[in-house]
């Protein structure tokens, strides 16, 4: 992974108990950086839904994952209310 990329767009999503998605990633994006300020767990796709059985991401963790350009990441918490801030990179 390069970590020299470029941020183009910046998100958040106010997470809680039910499952929320970011808007849908822009054109050229292939990578994301991610945190969460609280622990949960993550899933993507064009209309995701996150439950407790996906991608669990514990809070703090700086994540790097690879996408597609109109892809989503959705995420829920066990419990609270939290953030998750994503950073579309570019080269």
């Amino acid at each position: 992974m390069n970590n020299s990329m470029r941020i183009v767009t910046e998100q958040k999503v106010s997470t809680s108990t039910s499952s929320a998605a970011s808007s849908a990633f822009g054109s050229n994006i292939e990578y994301i950086r991610i945190i969460s300020d609280t622990a949960c767990w993550i899933t993507f796709g064009v209309s995701p839904t996150a439950t407790n059985s996906k991608t669990y991401l514990p809070a703090g963790e700086v994540e790097y994952f690879k996408v597609s350009e109109g892809e989503k990441i959705a995420a829920i918490l066990a419990s609270g209310t939290g953030a998750l801030y994503i950073a579309e990179l570019s080269e």
